[in-house]
């Protein structure tokens, strides 16, 4: 297994620890620990879908919970089996839980279990107040709107004219 050293990165960046924490530790991950199995995928510009695979678990056996930039899924089976002889087991029933950083203003829209298959669709909804936006250049101008209109510096420039 590789090993990264990220300490060149921490001295060369500032706001950056938390996404090099989280490399660091994708890095530590154990195989054991991936467990159920899952798929990410983009679906749009901005739309986002996770797949896990959850045989076995059925709705009510499953939470999802979405806190800040953080999205957990935790799983755990309700009833025994214990009344059962089994000769081969191989679809696991263990508890588990997995976590998923989100980015900022990312939000699960709908979660569906199908198949042994949980789907939990995510979708970016940037505030308006933080999409970019157009500067206006100019003094009085800056306080009218977002838009460098020649017709109002026009206008501007008439008006001064007549009052002198």
């Amino acid at each position: 297994m590789r090993t990264y050293d990220f300490a060149p990165l921490y001295r060369s960046t500032v706001g950056f620890d938390r996404l090099f924490s989280m490399l660091d530790q994708a890095t530590r991950v154990e195989p054991a620990t991936q467990w159920p199995p899952y798929d990410i995928e983009k679906v749009a510009d901005d739309a986002y879908r996770i797949t896990m695979a959850v045989a076995g678990f059925s709705q009510d056996e499953i939470e999802l919970t979405q806190h800040d930039t953080t999205l957990l899924v935790t799983g755990q089976r309700k009833e025994k089996d214990e009344e059962r002889a089994y000769l081969h087991r191989g679809i696991a029933a263990r508890a588990f839980r997995q976590s998923f950083s989100l980015a900022d203003h990312v939000r699960v829209t709908g979660a569906a279990l199908e198949h042994g298959l949980l789907t939990v669709e995510l979708k970016r909804e940037v505030p308006e107040a933080f999409k970019p936006r157009r500067i206006p250049i100019g003094g009085s101008q800056a306080a009218i709107g977002q838009d460098n209109a020649p017709a109002q510096v026009e206008e501007q420039a008439e008006d001064r004219a007549k009052a002198a």
